[in-house]
């Protein structure tokens, strides 16, 4: 990676990071034993603790604050679906042509019943699932609930490399049962239904339950300006029968964070540097919520919500009184070499820019979203490096004297 670098005494810190170490923090994160790090699991408090002790090591002020986090969405088994037209059953297989929906009631043992489009009344529908018409999934559930249906089989797209990407945080749960299927299968189900009988089989093993979240917190003093790091290290959990590591979002920000307080504390930059890796960004954001009311309000937030994949430049979101700060993020990014472009950032940022607070948010791609397929290896050293030298050369431009 190419710099244009003049401020004095920069190259020689961002000469320090290390490519190695961040992708040794990715790996860390990604195993097996933190599964998947949902907010409120074991694996997720134990990831916790883990970043508590990299950042002890770093001799900051360290700590830990929990916070309640409701409505959680827990599958605590592998849903099923399957249809039958007469022949041997249909088996579809969970995150690759179906998947739970965030609004389903509950159900635990699988329910066999006819199949009927959502266009009859409601005497057509009682004890049946009922096709969702036109992506209207919500009209679906209003008459199945209404209609005394078995429950509603609505469409969902698919990645590019076709898996349901796994989401923890939604809408309100519904008194029905709710499965969206590959949109190619809900339309091969819906004209199966059309020419005759067809029966499916299904069960949606999910509860929403309340938990405990742990946001871990450092700070290092050093200087009259306030700066905080903040990139959150839980991911949506694995599933009953899959893994889901959770190494573009959000190991990879973590680890560009990480690696970035570990040389600016090495050199002694001279600001009032804070770090927060924030719990339950999956479920809502809670941990950011949580923090963003206790921090200083003149602290200047930079949120990292993926480091895995820069493609041709960093998206950038700034929110609050973040004029100064953008500022000093553009001229960190030409000196550094890496190019920035305005873009939405849906993370921990909006938090503390709600809360007044000068935040931005920056992302570098994540391939495999919150899909099995979130590798360490999909997570590129050079976009690590890239997230990491931006954000050490805009703490070290914030630390210099004004002209």
């Amino acid at each position: 990676m190419t710099s244009a670098t003049k401020t004095p005494g920069l190259p020689a810190v961002l000469e320090q990071l290390s490519t190695s170490r961040m992708s040794t923090t990715v790996r860390e994160l990604a195993d097996d034993r933190f599964a998947g790090r949902r907010v409120g699991t074991a694996g997720g408090r134990s990831a916790a603790d883990w970043l508590t002790a990299q950042l002890r090591d770093l001799n900051g002020e360290v700590g830990q604050t929990s916070f309640p986090v409701t409505g959680v969405r827990e599958l605590y088994g592998t849903p099923v679906l399957e249809w039958i037209t007469g022949e041997p059953p249909r088996k579809l297989e969970h995150r690759r042509d179906f998947t739970e929906h965030l609004a389903s009631a509950e159900l635990p043992h699988p329910l066999t019943a006819p199949v009927v489009a959502d266009t009859g009344t409601e005497t057509a529908i009682r004890g049946r699932w009922v096709l969702a018409q036109n992506g209207d999934w919500a009209r679906a559930c209003g008459r199945a609930e209404q209609g005394g249906a078995a429950g509603v089989l609505a469409a969902r797209g698919t990645d590019a490399a076709g898996w349901m990407p796994k989401m923890i945080a939604g809408p309100g749960v519904r008194s029905v049962p709710i499965l969206s299927l590959r949109t190619d299968l809900h339309r091969e189900l819906s004209e199966a239904t059309a020419r005759g009988t067809v029966e499916v089989t299904a069960s949606t093993p999910l509860r929403p339950v309340d938990v405990e979240g742990r946001n871990v917190h450092a700070r290092f003093p050093g200087g009259p300006t306030r700066v905080l790091l903040t990139a959150h290290y839980d991911g949506v959990g694995d599933d009953p029968e899959r893994r889901f590591p959770a190494a573009a979002d959000n190991a990879s920000g973590v680890a560009a964070i990480l690696e970035a307080v570990r040389v600016l504390t090495v050199r002694a930059v001279p600001v009032d540097l804070s770090v927060a890796f924030l719990d339950a960004e999956e479920a809502g954001a809670w941990g950011s919520a949580h923090h963003a009311p206790s921090v200083h309000p003149d602290t200047l937030v930079i949120n990292l919500d993926g480091a895995a994949k820069l493609h041709q430049a960093a998206s950038i979101e700034a929110g609050g009184p973040a004029h100064a700060l953008l500022s000093v993020l553009d001229q960190a990014a030409r000196e550094t070499g890496v190019p920035l472009r305005a873009g939405a950032m849906a993370s921990d940022n909006r938090r503390y820019a709600a809360a007044g607070l000068a935040a931005i948010g920056i992302g570098m791609g994540m391939p495999g979203y919150q899909t099995p397929a979130e590798t360490p290896d999909r997570v590129e050293e050079e976009t690590l490096l890239a997230a990491a030298r931006l954000v050490t050369a805009t703490v070290w431009l914030l630390g210099q004297p004004a002209d």
